[in-house]
């Protein structure tokens, strides 16, 4: 099984202060082939005007990642957790048996760009949890960001058997994929060759290995990879 998304395909919001596009069905935008990929419930680009944000609203039983690549995003909830995202980390809440915060862009003058990515919980009513990493980007290749290990450096914990990874490349790199499992790419910038197809900016690749083998991705991109159940 392999499906192309083409960023142009999936749904988009405009509300003046917010730039939004939506790889599966999310508020107003609904497409029943697309309410998510296995756990992977949300991959929504976002882009935030100067100093506008969303105020205080209510999340239970989702994983919340937050991917910041441009501006600073400022996070607060009613956990007491205050804390600014910047480009290079990555964010995590748990809302579990309930959580209210809010997020805003933290510059005045300048935009806030993100991918803010929704995972559904193995376990519900957790107690809700934070938790923000810097991502190591001295060497290349892919780099685990979320896990449902703990204590893993540099990734946060979750609570899914769901894999997270980030990679910048300028050339070739290779994953080695696992039979049974189920693989989402999200291109943030470049381009990025995978198997026979090209993808740009905003496109995404969905894949199900049926068989242990090597994934060659070839391409100067930056991109984020999802491995499954």
């Amino acid at each position: 099984m392999k499906h192309i998304r083409r960023s142009e395909e999936r749904g988009q919001a405009a509300h003046g202060w917010l730039k939004s596009f939506h790889s599966f069905s999310f508020a107003d935008y609904y497409d029943p082939q697309f309410m998510g990929f296995r756990d992977l419930r949300v991959i929504n680009q976002d882009t935030i005007s100067g100093g506008a944000g969303f105020p205080t609203h209510g999340h239970k039983d989702m994983e919340i990642l937050t991917y910041v690549t441009k501006g600073a995003l400022r996070h607060k909830d009613s956990e007491g957790n205050s804390a600014v995202i910047l480009p290079g980390e990555i964010q995590k809440m748990s809302a579990g048996s309930g959580i209210y915060h809010s997020e805003f862009n933290e510059n005045k003058d300048e935009e806030c760009q993100l991918l803010q990515i929704w995972i559904l919980p193995n376990k519900k009513d957790v107690q809700p949890s934070y938790d923000q990493k810097k991502i190591d980007w001295s060497s290349p290749g892919f780099k685990l960001i979320a896990t449902p290990e703990k204590g893993v450096e540099g990734a946060v914990h979750m609570e899914q058997d769901a894999l997270v990874y980030a990679c910048k490349q300028t050339e070739k790199a290779k994953f080695t994929m696992k039979k049974g499992r189920y693989y989402w790419i999200q291109v943030v910038e470049g381009d990025l060759n995978v198997f026979e197809d090209h993808l740009k900016a905003g496109d995404a690749l969905a894949y199900y290995s049926q068989e242990d083998q090597e994934l060659y991705l070839e391409g100067n991109s930056h991109y984020l990879l999802f491995d499954l159940n």
